[in-house]
């Protein structure tokens, strides 16, 4: 197993950060602090990276499953499971998006802290940049989560986006009111160079 390359705090919980996993910044904490999670809710963590989303969220829910691209992040999140104490309630599953998902799987609550930068794919093809390139209008992720996310959402489910300014938060209003769900940012924060972070919430 890789030694970590540092450790991360966040209220009583601790995460080490391996190499080649995102290093939670200013989008994980703005997530992390407006977070809720309902007593027994079924939580899907898209993205997971370190799997700070996702432990989190494991406090109240019933079950967390939580999914990434990267091997490296799937199995650091794993090991940030058992150091937090939390690995009897989580799932962790490699892969692209919804892809590893069955059509019928729902949940009632998912998160994703979305690859958003208007950048074209990293040219070394590292697993490290999947957390962060979004392509050349930064929604290349997006766009195809909000296709499939609502698909996946209970009745009665939410979930919580989020991105940057950069990557337009106008058009992801716009493509969960064309899934037929209600969307709004419900928590903001500024970044140099005219970026602001916006977590959207969507629901039925």
């Amino acid at each position: 197993m890789p030694s970590p390359i540092k450790k991360i705090f966040f209220r009583n919980y601790v995460f080490d950060i391996w190499e080649n996993v995102y290093e939670p910044a200013e989008d994980s904490f703005l997530f992390a602090e407006n977070l809720t999670v309902k007593e027994d809710e079924d939580v899907l963590d898209m993205g997971t990276g370190c799997g700070i989303l996702g432990i989190l969220a494991s406090e109240k829910a019933s079950r967390v499953i939580a999914v990434d691209i990267n091997p490296y992040a799937v199995r650091c999140a794993k090991e940030n499971s058992k150091l937090n104490s939390v690995a009897g309630k989580m799932l962790f599953v490699r892969g692209d998006l919804f892809r590893p998902l069955r059509t019928e799987d729902k949940f009632d609550l998912i998160l994703f802290n979305a690859p958003y930068l208007p950048t074209e794919y990293a040219e070394d093809g590292s697993w490290l940049a999947c957390a962060w390139t979004g392509g050349a209008s930064g929604r290349q992720v997006i766009d195809r989560f909000i296709r499939e996310a609502p698909k996946h959402v209970g009745q009665d489910g939410r979930i919580f986006l989020m991105q940057s300014t950069l990557s337009d938060v106008n058009d992801t209003l716009k493509g969960f009111a064309e899934a037929g769900l209600k969307a709004r940012i419900i928590a903001q924060g500024d970044l140099p160079f005219f970026e602001t972070l916006g977590l959207v919430e969507a629901k039925r």
